[in-house]
């Protein structure tokens, strides 16, 4: 079998672009793969159609081996790209043998698993607001839900705008009641003296844990925050090594991990899960793309002994997503059923995607303003 074309499709939304790939073979077999970053897409299209000559005349049933062939043609560099490519590798290699990917990575642990909600407060940063889209998440049946109640902030954080930062976690708390995990997101925002005064407010409000409060590469300062505080500190989604997560595991301070498969690829990902059990750690896969993601990361994580919770943003989607992407696993009453179909077992309809076309005014204002979203136009 032969990789005999790579074509990409971009599709606009209202919170980021998404950037797909569809490798196709010889022997017909068609493998769908994604390479969405954060705020940017057209670096990552100009990735993957550079990437195009040396994956075409391949045998795509070799993921790792492809991944490797790319790593060192980037001078052992780590692109989305690469990542969308071995994914679209690993969606044909279970078409060909018939299997989900999670039965070439030695089977699964369990059938369901747990998700925490994401995106589902996209509002005005008012206590009452998060309260009241909380209590919704909750009534769907999530028993679990992470946001972002810093506002603006960066580095430093006013006190009106702290103590609403408390008010906002209160008022959530109140909502959903006690058996309802809250995981706030701190995106890489603070100072270690400003994560610690801000993590020892929020513990009355039992936290699952506070992730990212100190920008990514300092693993040191994630370290004295955790030491710090009564709430577990989390990381990992913008690590792009696996070292990393041995040198922040080997502190025995912070024990789980968020690798990002769309960046590592899912191979890599894996790895990241073994150095994590390594150390006894925990692994919740970060996952910010489209629903595509939702089912990568769900064969993953069925895939691996030391699972904790699924990160999930697909019932604050819009409503045409599930005509773009057929086959992603639904959310039901707080759990995922695994999937059983052969590959990642989704198909992308490429009529839905020309309708929503790329879109430079789509932009998350999520440090100038907080995780308050003004609504784009459709089009530019």
């Amino acid at each position: 079998m032969r990789i005999t074309d790579l074509k990409t499709f971009v599709v606009g939304n209202p919170w980021k672009n998404w950037l797909f790939i569809k490798l196709y073979t010889d022997e017909g077999i068609i493998g769908l793969g994604e390479a969405t970053g954060g705020l940017a897409t057209k670096s990552n299209l100009g990735d993957v159609e550079e990437l195009r000559r040396h994956v075409i005349g391949e045998d795509p049933r070799h993921p790792e081996r492809i991944w490797y062939k790319m790593h060192k043609a980037r001078f052992y560099g780590v692109t989305l790209g690469m990542s969308a490519i071995e994914q679209a590798c690993w969606d044909i290699l279970g078409k060909s043998l018939g299997v989900p990917v999670w039965q070439l990575w030695g089977g699964k642990h369990r059938d369901h698993l747990r998700v925490y909600g994401n995106g589902w407060y996209k509002s005005e940063r008012k206590p009452e607001l998060f309260a009241e889209r909380a209590a919704e998440m909750a009534a769907k049946g999530y028993t679990a839900l992470k946001f972002d109640p810093f506002g603006g902030a960066y580095q430093q954080i006013s006190r009106e705008s702290e103590d609403l930062t408390v008010e906002i976690v209160a008022a959530v708390r109140a909502a959903v009641g006690p058996k309802v995990d809250l995981l706030i997101e701190a995106h890489d925002r603070f100072t270690v003296t400003n994560a610690i005064r801000l993590g020892r407010r929020l513990e009355e409000f039992d936290p699952m844990w506070l992730e990212t409060p100190v920008r990514t590469y300092d693993l040191a300062g994630h370290v004295e925050v955790a030491r710090n505080i009564k709430i577990p500190v989390v990381l990992g989604e913008g690590f792009s090594e696996l070292r990393s997560f041995a040198d922040l595991l080997a502190y025995r301070v912070i024990d789980i991990v968020q690798p990002e498969p769309q960046k590592l690829g899912p191979a890599r990902a894996r790895q990241a899960c073994a150095i994590a059990l390594a150390y006894t750690g925990l692994v919740a896969c970060h996952q910010a793309q489209s629903p595509f993601c939702t089912a990568m990361n769900a064969h993953l994580h069925a895939s691996i002994p030391n699972f904790l919770i699924h990160e999930n943003f697909d019932d604050s989607m819009e409503p045409w997503t599930w005509d773009l992407l057929q086959g992603v696993p639904r959310v039901e009453n707080g759990y995922l059923t695994v999937p059983d179909t052969p590959g990642w077992g989704v198909e992308l309809n490429e009529e839905e995607a020309v309708k929503h076309p790329y879109n430079e005014v789509y932009f998350l204002r999520l440090f100038e303003e907080g995780w308050e979203t003004r609504r784009p136009p459709t089009t530019v």
